[in-house]
């Protein structure tokens, strides 16, 4: 069985623990898939990208996305909210973590200045490897609520901030950073801006797509760190039991 047939399973298993199935699923499924199949994201169900603990970033990611899909209908249906793009939601939970190399375990992942450090760092790094691999998904209507998402998941954790003159040269991505079109860099530097003290943000997401998916984020997080290993990890960027 082919690799891709094996995350396609996956996939499946991950939208039947939530129970979605019928137009529901169709719906997500349309929505996610040129980004499923594209290849970094195929790349990233490798073991060799392990997110939480032997979790994955691309399993991370889409049971992040079912998280929100299924918090946005409760919003939308509670609130009568017809303004409320799901479909923004939905990119901001499978960008959000999409950084460009593993940060568990990995040598050669190794930064000078402490803002650096892959938590601080990665949300900026996720927007430009989104937009660079589809430029497509971020239109006139709707770039800047994905990025502002993207920069401010983690709230209430900081987030580097960044400028102009490019304090961001320990980017993994950085010479992806400088084919950004000017009105995404100026999009994503005024949003690691806000509330920002001592070169982070500590700003929530202007935009409640954004801090929906936020709350996602931390309900399949939690649920994925299985071991004080995986905690530990967090601060550390090593995890012994990967290592056994």
């Amino acid at each position: 069985m082919s690799t891709k047939s094996n995350n396609t399973k996956l996939l499946i298993m991950l939208l039947n623990r939530y129970h979605i199935k019928g137009n529901e699923k169709k719906e997500l499924v349309n929505i996610i898939k040129p980004i499923y199949l594209h290849p970094e994201f195929q790349k990233r169900f490798e073991s060799s990208f392990p997110h939480h603990g032997s979790v994955t970033v691309a399993e991370h990611l889409i049971e992040d996305t079912i998280k929100t899909y299924l918090l946005s209908k409760i919003y939308i249906m509670k609130k009568k909210n017809k303004n409320y793009d799901i479909k923004s939601a939905i990119y901001i939970a499978i960008f959000h973590d999409l950084y460009t190399v593993p940060w568990q375990n990995n040598s050669e992942s190794k930064v000078v200045k402490f803002q650096n450090v892959h938590g601080f760092r990665h949300p900026v790094e996720a927007v430009i490897n989104a937009y660079n691999w589809f430029p497509q998904l971020f239109n006139d209507d709707n770039y800047v609520k994905i990025i502002d998402g993207i920069v401010h998941h983690m709230y209430p954790l900081p987030v580097i901030s960044i400028n102009s003159d490019l304090n961001t040269r320990e980017l993994k991505n950085y010479e992806l950073y400088r084919r950004l079109p000017n009105k995404i860099k100026n999009a994503l530097i005024m949003s690691t801006k806000r509330n920002c003290i001592f070169g982070f943000s500590l700003a929530k997401s202007k935009y409640v797509e954004g801090r929906i998916m936020s709350r996602a984020d931390k309900y399949v997080s939690i649920k994925q760190l299985k071991s004080i290993y995986d905690w530990i990890a967090l601060l550390t960027g090593k995890n012994k039991r990967l290592t056994k």
